[in-house]
């Protein structure tokens, strides 16, 4: 009983407190990745040699599952890790620690890999910080923020040494690590894309702890005390791995532009609230880190792009640049951008080309600046329906890509990163992720059920290389032009020499009708989804319906089609009117029954005041509800993966993502109630909708509609 208590006590101390003796003080501390000042070397047969990180980021997330659920096993992870090499990918980061089977397939990937002779794959860990903390009352030197994030660096490293055991409630992976992968680990990333209030707060609140000394790291007379709590932060890990398991690597502490170390002109800083700073430049190394560190940013293309408003400035009043000593205090802090951007006036803008492409110069003005390899650790582009943001320069916007355009756009950005003189890249992401939310679409879903249902609107979980498409081995419907998944059993109704049939699964909702004229007819096809309001007239069009309708799709060739709402039911008047028009929605709310239809619009947050000098009315929406001809099958040469439509032989068959039909949580059918009674978004559950179908010239009288019956599938997705 006293060795098994013995035993027990010491797998707890040494396993999970991280106790342990120092046997051998006297051993040499190892590395085998450095640095100079803008390249990454590796150390292979003796020599070091320049290594380009050409990584990925890799997610936890799987269709119905979140990301705390820790669901992919060991044996997918073997087979991503198979293709994520085979496209010339050399290095995966991950954010947090994952459950034991990752870094047990990595191992075994690893240990496979190298007894064939061929390289491994590379492996960049991150240490997270949680977003409730970092969003909260804290400072960065709150026991639960600062505390925490240097107990976790351990944590990272007892793992990736296989000396670590975790259980579930920590909000981390768990399980029994055992598995040393610490030879293929090049780099830890420390912390997350770092919130400006949280920086400000502390750097005002603390203004004394603005200088740390380690035994590895130390700050400059110039930091910021935020920039002293990472400098301590990172030295803490060095010195933990150094001293425990006597070796070091690279690292970085996360950055991105909201916090990045330059100031811009006044107009710039006041909209995006530009008003900190973190700049790695302030924390330096000693003589006894032997690796180094680098620059990690996230950078993407689209925002926040505030080169683009200084490429094309608006009269405003005040000083060309805002007082910096308002923000900062009286400490020094970067430049202004310009002093490193790589041409002059108009030149600035241009890339390697002689494009306006101010994505490049952002990076150039960061490899510029910085005396370190600067890493690009996040860039990309979403191949979701919906779009939350827009690249004036390049086209590379956040959302609204196909799948070939995405390929395309990550090969420019990786073209600017390098021609920059970046020391490498992670592409953002592995996998699409269906519990994502986005700013733009989350108000108008229920984000306690996001995993259950692939939200096409929500571009945050498109970002993926690798999709996740609803169904067992294919689709239940493309539309191809090919229909012979549609039969008998999914016809709704028959009228005026027309057919409607219709199914569903936890992406979209589908339409076939056959029967009409796409050439010299225009097909209307009316939706009841909502029993609270509607109407049964449309004006634009002078068509009637048999069901109060909220939303009328409207097939009128390739280039002219769309889904129209009617204006009680448009969830931008309820929840943006003021932004777009400076008006209170719920002042004069719309008539329950208006024969007002509406285009759909989704916000995009883009500074157009910035752009055209109209400070009443920021907000700049694009119309969403516009419908895409094209062929989505992705067997087809020609595949469109934004296609809404495509003609047949006598028809057309039609997707709509749910959320464009103000489905709220289609897997428990809910969807929008009526905003006027709730002052905004609240859920409703329906069983069943309503659809018609008619064509221009045969609208005489109300259009037929028939019950479309509606059960959802809860959490058991394909």
């Amino acid at each position: 009983m006293v060795v098994v208590l013995l035993f027990f006590g010491w797998n707890v101390a040494y396993y999970r407190l991280g106790i342990y003796i120092d046997l051998d003080p006297d051993a040499p501390v190892t590395t085998f990745m450095t640095t100079d000042e803008d390249t990454i070397y590796m150390l292979r047969d003796g020599a070091y040699e320049p290594f380009e990180i050409r990584g990925v980021n890799m997610g936890v997330g799987l269709p119905g599952k979140w990301a705390t659920d820790y669901a992919i096993d060991q044996e997918t992870y073997l087979r991503w890790f198979s293709m994520i090499q085979e496209m010339g990918v050399n290095t995966v980061r991950v954010y947090t620690i994952l459950q034991d089977d990752f870094y047990n397939a990595f191992y075994e990937y690893n240990t496979q890999r190298e007894a064939a002779g061929e390289e491994p794959l590379w492996l960049i860990h991150g240490v997270w910080v949680n977003d409730y903390i970092q969003n909260s009352h804290r400072d960065a030197y709150d026991d639960s923020f600062r505390q925490t994030l240097m107990d976790d660096c351990r944590t990272v490293v007892d793992v990736l040494h296989g000396k670590k055991n975790l259980s579930l409630g920590y909000g981390l992976g768990s399980g029994s690590y055992r598995k040393d992968v610490s030879s293929w680990v090049i780099a830890y990333i420390i912390g997350v894309e770092w919130e400006d209030v949280t920086v400000t707060y502390t750097d005002h609140k603390y203004p004394e702890r603005n200088q740390y000394q380690g035994t590895y790291l130390c700050t400059t007379e110039d930091a910021s005390p935020f920039e002293a709590m990472l400098c301590e932060v990172g030295d803490q890990m060095i010195a933990y791995e150094s001293n425990r398991y006597k070796q070091q690597r690279l690292v970085a502490f996360s950055n991105w532009p909201t916090t990045d170390p330059f100031i811009y002109p006044s107009a710039i800083t006041e909209f995006f609230m530009k008003c900190a700073a973190v700049d790695v430049e302030h924390i330096k190394t000693t003589d006894h880190f032997l690796s180094g560190h680098f620059a990690s940013y996230h950078v993407y293309p689209y925002y926040p792009d505030y080169l683009n408003y200084m490429l094309h400035p608006v009269k405003t009043t005040g000083s060309t640049y805002f007082d910096a000593n308002a923000v900062y205090g009286t400490r020094q802090i970067g430049p202004p951008i310009e002093t490193y951007l790589p041409g002059g006036a108009q030149a600035d803008y241009l890339d390697y080309n002689g494009q306006i492409n101010t994505y490049y110069t952002y990076l150039k003005a960061l490899t510029n600046y910085h005396t370190m390899p600067v890493v690009i650790s996040e860039y990309g582009v979403s191949t979701g329906r919906g779009m939350a943001q827009r690249d004036y320069n390049t086209g590379r916007n956040q959302g609204h890509m196909s799948e070939q355009e995405q390929g395309e756009a990550l090969i420019a950005c990786y073209e600017d990163i390098m021609n920059a003189g970046c020391a490498g890249s992670c592409v953002f992401t592995w996998q699409d992720e269906w519990f994502k939310r986005t700013w733009n679409t989350m108000f108008a879903v229920d984000l306690l059920n996001t995993p259950y249902w692939s939200d096409y609107q929500t571009n945050e979980q498109y970002f993926g290389l690798l999709a996740f498409d609803p169904g067992e081995e294919e689709s239940i419907c493309y539309p191809d032009g090919d229909t012979s998944e549609w039969t008998q059993e999914n016809l709704l109704l028959e009228s005026d020499g027309l057919s409607l049939s219709m199914k569903y699964d936890e992406k979209y909702i589908y339409f076939y009708v056959e029967g009409f004229d796409p050439d010299s007819q225009v097909l209307f096809l009316p939706i009841d989804v909502t029993p609270k309001t509607g109407s049964t007239y449309c004006q634009m069009y002078d068509i009637s319906f048999e069901q109060a309708c909220d939303f009328l799709m409207v097939i009128d060739g390739a280039d002219n089609s769309r889904l129209l709402v009617q204006e009680r039911y448009e969830v931008l008047r309820a929840m943006y009117l003021r932004e777009t028009e400076n008006r209170d929605p719920y002042l004069n709310p719309v008539d329950a029954d208006t024969p007002v239809f509406k285009p759909i619009h989704l916000m995009l947050q883009t500074a157009t005041s910035l752009l055209t000098g109209n400070w009443e009315a920021t907000a700049e929406t694009y119309e969403t509800g516009i419908l895409r001809c094209g062929n989505g099958n992705p067997d087809d040469p020609d595949f469109d993966s934004l296609t809404d439509f495509c003609f047949s032989e006598n028809g057309v068959e039609i997707r709509i993502p749910w959320q464009l039909l103000n489905f709220s949580n289609p897997s428990e059918m809910m969807i929008h109630d009526d905003y006027y009674e709730h002052y905004g978004v609240e859920n409703l559950h329906i069983d069943e909708i309503y659809v018609g179908a008619a064509v221009s010239g045969n609208t005489e009288g109300r259009i037929h509609m028939a019950s479309f019956h509606l059960e959802g599938w809860g959490k058991d997705v394909t």
